[in-house]
């Protein structure tokens, strides 16, 4: 009977390779303070980033920290991210050790930092796989936005009542059940009754272009690194007709 002389290959978690070493990743700073800040990003290391923030500060204002470390570190993850060198793992603890440096840099400042703009994001009513909707939240912070995640099971009252309190730039619906998916459209109808204009980007594993193009308001997201950029031409002054044109001609 053949033996197994080296165990070492059989529990690889393959998705972590690269995590904690940062392999692939192309940005460094000359400072040695901000080269730790970065560091602590890209490596998704949230034990650390508390000891490596403070340290910054000391030599460092709070606004360059939080540019040219973690924001610059959190770009990089996105770049690993869209070249499939990062998986969700990373993308989650950098983007958790980035949001921790800024709160810290945030407090220094006295005020908090200006966003890009805001999103609300929810899982469908009735729906409980967030997955598509954590990545997406953590993609869309790397990039600037102040997310409003409301959850999984979301009811459509909640979703509505969301949007008109925080005035988003955008909303978007995660759904992985067709079961569930008309949820999206029931919350296109009521916004627009409302008057509201603004993209809804819906996306899933049951979520189809035709389904999602068939009602108004709505933009198909046929992957979660579209996110920021949908935000970004939202934000821009994009119609959610032209986004719709765009992403899903």
């Amino acid at each position: 009977m053949a033996t197994v002389a080296n165990y070492a290959n059989i529990f690889v978690r393959y998705d972590l390779i690269g995590a904690g070493e940062a392999k692939g990743a192309r940005v460094s700073s000359k400072d040695a303070a901000l080269q730790k800040v970065l560091q602590c990003v890209i490596e998704g290391d949230v034990d650390n980033i508390e000891t490596v923030v403070v340290e910054a500060l000391e030599s460092k204002d709070p606004m360059t920290i939080i540019n040219d470390g973690l924001i610059k570190g959190m770009n990089e993850v996105s770049r690993l991210w869209d070249e499939g060198v990062y998986y969700l793992p990373q993308a989650i603890v950098a983007s958790d050790a980035m949001l921790t440096g800024i709160e810290i840099c945030e407090e220094k400042l006295g005020k908090a930092i200006e966003k890009k703009g805001t999103v609300v994001t929810h899982t469908a009513e009735g729906d409980i796989h967030d997955l598509g909707q954590k990545i997406v939240n953590a993609l869309l912070r790397a990039n600037g936005y102040e997310v409003i995640d409301l959850g999984k099971d979301v009811p459509v009252d909640d979703v509505v009542a969301a949007v008109k309190k925080h005035q988003p730039v955008m909303v978007t619906g995660t759904a992985l059940m067709t079961t569930t998916m008309t949820a999206f459209e029931r919350i296109s109808k009521r916004l627009s009754k409302d008057g509201f204009t603004l993209p809804f980007v819906c996306g899933g594993g049951a979520v189809s272009l035709e389904y999602v193009t068939g009602f108004e308001l709505g933009v198909y997201g046929k992957d979660a690194s579209q996110a920021s950029g949908m935000a970004n031409d939202a934000v821009n002054g994009m119609s959610w007709g032209q986004l719709r044109e765009k992403w899903n001609s």
